[in-house]
C-alpha cells in the first residue's frame, strides 16, 4: 500500500501465522496485483469463491477478488481487526484507495463510499461500471447505483439512469434532498439535472462496437424466453409464445468480465458503517431491466449495530434472496463474517445449484471475509 496511507507496523504488531492455505492465497493475490507478498502488510486482496466447486471454476475464482484497506493492527478474515476498514468487490484497487483517502482526510463513511464508487464510474472499471459499457439491446448504456447510511438506515438509489455519468452521486442526493429511496428512468435523470448534474452521452465507440457485434451475431446471447421468433436463433421484435415452457434456472451467458458491480463497505474508526454499489448492468439486457445493485438488501446493506455486506454477480438471481441484508442479519446474530457469507451463498445454491456470484461481509470490529 502506498506509504502516504500508513507506515509499516512494528514487528510486534505483525500478522499472526497464516491459517492453512493462507500462504497460497496471499501469494495468489500478490501475483494478481503485481505486489510483492512481503510488502502487502495490512492491505490485502483476497480470492473469493464463486458458487459451486470443481476445477472448472478455478479460473473464475482466481479473478473474483476482494480488495481491502485496513489500518495497522491485527487483521484478516475471520479475526478481530483494527478500524477503519474499506472493502470492495473485485480488483478495483484505485476505488478502494480513493475511499481510504477520504477517510484519512476526515471525510465521513458515506463520503468515502460515494467517492470510492464514483472513482470506478470515472475509470469505467472493467467496462461493467460507469459510462461506455454494457449497452442494452437498443444500444443504450444506463446506470444503477445505491448508497446506504448504517446509522440512520437511509438509502438513496437510482436505476435505469440515462445520460448522467455520476450515478452514485445522484443516489446520494436522493438521501439528502428527497423523502424517497429509489428513483428510476427518465424521471431519475430529470432529478439529477435539477441537482446540478450535467447531461452527458454515455455511449462510446467501444459500446457502439459491442452493440454492432451483438446484432451481427443474431442478438446472441440475450435474456428472452418463451417468445417468437426463437430468441436463441434470431433478433426480435419478439412476441409471447402462446404456450409457455417451464425452464429451470440456468447460469446466465456472461463471462467473468460482465460481473456488473462494484460493491463497497466502509467501516469508520467508531464503527459507523456505510455501503454502496454502482453498475451499468448486464450486457444486452432488455431495456428497463434493473438488477440487484440499486436494491437495498440485495446489492448492499449497512447497519452500524452489526456490519455491512455487498453482493456481485448474476443480479437477476441474487436479488431474489436479499443476500446483503441476510448476511448482515447473520452477523447481528453473532456469526463471524466468514460464516455469514458462506450461509448466504449456500442458501442461494440450494435453489440454484450453479450460479455466478459472491458476497463480501464485514462486521463492526473490522473483521471481514467473502464467499
Amino acid at each position: 500500500m502506498p506509504g502516504h496511507f500508513r507506515k509499516p507496523p512494528p514487528a510486534g504488531n505483525r500478522l499472526p501465522p497464516p491459517r492453512p492455505g493462507a500462504g497460497r492465497m496471499h501469494r495468489l493475490s500478490s501475483l494478481l496485483r503485481g505486489v510483492p507478498a512481503a510488502r502487502m502488510g495490512r492491505s490485502a486482496a483476497m480470492a473469493a469463491a464463486a458458487a459451486g466447486s470443481g476445477g472448472g471454476r478455478r479460473a473464475v475464482v482466481a479473478q473474483l477478488l476482494l480488495v481491502v484497506l485496513q489500518l495497522a493492527g491485527s487483521c484478516g478474515a475471520g479475526t478481530t481487526a483494527a478500524l477503519p476498514v474499506v472493502i470492495n468487490t473485485w480488483a478495483f484497487r484505485k476505488a478502494t484507495e480513493t475511499a481510504w483517502r477520504v477517510l484519512q482526510l476526515g471525510g465521513s463513511e458515506l463520503d468515502a463510499v460515494e467517492k470510492g464508487c464514483g472513482q470506478c464510474e470515472i475509470d469505467q472499471c472493467d467496462g461493467s461500471v460507469g459510462y461506455g459499457g454494457s449497452p442494452d439491446e437498443s444500444g443504450e448504456t444506463t446506470l444503477d447505483a445505491m448508497i446506504m447510511d448504517g446509522n440512520t438506515m437511509e438509502v438513496g438509489a437510482v436505476a435505469d439512469l440515462r445520460r448522467v455519468k455520476n450515478a452514485i452521486g445522484v443516489a446520494r442526493k436522493v438521501i439528502e434532498h428527497t423523502k424517497h429511496t429509489l428513483l428510476v428512468g427518465e424521471s431519475a435523470s430529470l432529478f439529477a439535472v435539477r441537482m446540478g448534474f450535467p447531461y452527458e452521452d454515455l455511449t462510446t465507440p467501444k459500446s457502439l462496437s459491442m452493440y454492432s457485434k451483438w446484432l451481427n451475431q443474431s442478438c446472441q446471447p440475450n435474456y428472452w424466453k418463451n417468445v417468437v421468433p426463437d430468441s436463441s436463433k434470431s433478433c426480435g421484435p419478439y412476441k409471447r409464445l402462446e404456450k409457455a415452457i417451464c425452464e429451470k434456472w440456468t447460469i446466465s451467458l456472461r463471462n467473468v468480465h460482465n460481473h456488473d458491480t462494484i460493491g463497497m463497505v466502509v467501516i469508520g474508526g467508531n464503527g459507523t458503517v456505510a455501503s454502496g454499489t454502482s453498475t451499468n448492468g448486464g450486457v444486452h439486457k432488455i431495456p428497463g431491466r434493473v438488477g440487484d445493485s440499486p436494491i437495498a438488501g440485495a446489492g448492499s446493506y449497512a447497519d452500524s449495530t452489526a456490519g455491512g455486506a455487498a453482493a456481485t454477480g448474476d443480479g437477476d438471481i441474487m436479488m431474489r434472496f436479499l443476500p446483503s441484508y441476510q448476511a448482515v442479519e447473520y452477523m447481528r446474530m453473532g456469526m463471524d463474517p466468514t460464516v455469514a457469507c458462506q450461509k448466504v451463498i449456500s442458501r442461494i445454491q440450494k435453489y440454484v445449484p450453479e450460479f455466478f456470484g459472491a458476497v463480501i461481509c464485514a462486521n463492526t470490529t473490522g473483521s471481514y471475509d467473502m464467499a
